[in-house]
């Protein structure tokens, strides 16, 4: 069992107007933020979180990663009585306000994360919208505006922080945070997630371009892989191409769509799962980063999945344990060609 810390105090972001996005019947509902809140409460876990209020982006914060016509794009549409930005997209009267809000949100958990004085070291945003698909003038796949990468402008541009992890686990590659660091060393940006499958980016191939070549990691793994599958990719990948890069703050693009109960994937991540993710992410920070990590939440559609994966992921912040996977390990072959391909394309750049 896990030793629960008052040394360090972790805490989330959230505010009650993120359920003001109203997507009507669609799977990115504000009852996704209801199911996580109603499980952290149902474990009593709100006495050891820090609850932080965010407040909203500004256009000019949002205007780090995206263009101006498309931030009046998504004003206009919702003060016109809202719209589909996309097929998958919808946007109410209230969405671009709470747009700014969500964005805000990552924000603010950066600003807390940095300032020392409060003893912040692990924050999860519990947000919505969510942001990793959205590009520099385009918004998909539910997504509005790039929370994370409007994080991570803001640590660059007000904390002249120069290097930067982002870890994105959600089951849908991050092609809006892959498209804003292409050509960024600043930024090492490392997804795991289904391939193929929506948006159909995310191949090994897909490394960087320019100044960033090397500093774009993907892992597309079949469909089916397990805790342990992911596991080896982030101990075999993740973490030495990390340490290599030395970060000094980590982001997490937080999805749980690659839960065995997700609608939209076909994944077999376990709810604990996450909470082991979690703990190799929290190894990472310790070593190189003072133990500063900012987690967003992106996808994950299966109410039951996402509050006991949420639970999962709290817990590995509080402990000062690392949870064991039980029972027999047997590594699916097709994960572990698939990293050995992934390893000789990384030798290029990274001690792997």
């Amino acid at each position: 069992m896990n030793s629960i810390s008052t040394a360090v105090s972790t805490g989330y972001v959230y505010h009650e107007d993120y359920l003001k996005h109203d997507t009507g019947y669609h799977p990115e509902s504000a009852e996704r933020l209801r199911a996580i809140m109603w499980k952290l409460k149902e474990a009593d876990f709100m006495q050891r979180l820090r609850r932080i209020v965010p407040v909203k982006a500004s256009k000019e914060q949002i205007a780090y990663v995206h263009a101006p016509e498309y931030i009046k794009k998504v004003d206009a549409m919702c003060k016109r009585g809202g719209g589909m930005l996309d097929s998958d997209t919808p946007v109410c009267t209230d969405t671009y306000e709470i747009a700014l809000l969500s964005a805000g949100g990552a924000i603010k958990a950066v600003d807390e994360v940095i300032d020392e004085s409060n003893n912040q070291e692990r924050i999860f945003a519990l947000i919505r919208p969510p942001g990793h698909h959205a590009t520099a003038n385009k918004g998909m796949g539910f997504c509005i505006f790039n929370n994370i990468a409007i994080a991570a402008e803001h640590l660059k541009r007000k904390y002249g922080i120069k290097r930067i992890l982002i870890a994105d686990w959600d089951v849908h590659h991050g092609n809006g945070t892959q498209e804003f660091f292409f050509g960024d060393p600043s930024v090492l940006y490392f997804s795991v997630h289904q391939y193929p499958h929506y948006p159909g980016t995310g191949w090994i191939d897909e490394v960087g371009k320019g100044e960033g070549e090397g500093y774009t990691v993907n892992v597309p793994l079949p469909a089916g892989v397990d805790d342990i599958g992911y596991l080896s990719a982030f101990n075999n990948i993740l973490v030495p191409i990390a340490m290599d890069f030395n970060p000094e703050f980590v982001l997490v693009s937080v999805g749980f769509d690659a839960h065995s109960a997700d609608p939209l994937a076909s994944m077999n991540v376990t709810s604990l799962g996450f909470g082991l993710f979690t703990d190799v992410i929290k190894e990472i920070a310790e070593k190189n980063s003072k133990g500063r990590i900012v987690m967003t939440l992106e996808g994950g559609y299966n109410l039951n999945a996402i509050g006991e994966s949420a639970l999962s992921v709290f817990n590995s912040l509080l402990s000062t344990a690392r949870e064991k996977k039980e029972g027999e390990i047997k590594e699916n072959e097709k994960v572990r060609k698939r990293v050995e391909e992934i390893k000789e394309v990384q030798r290029k750049y990274w001690r792997i």
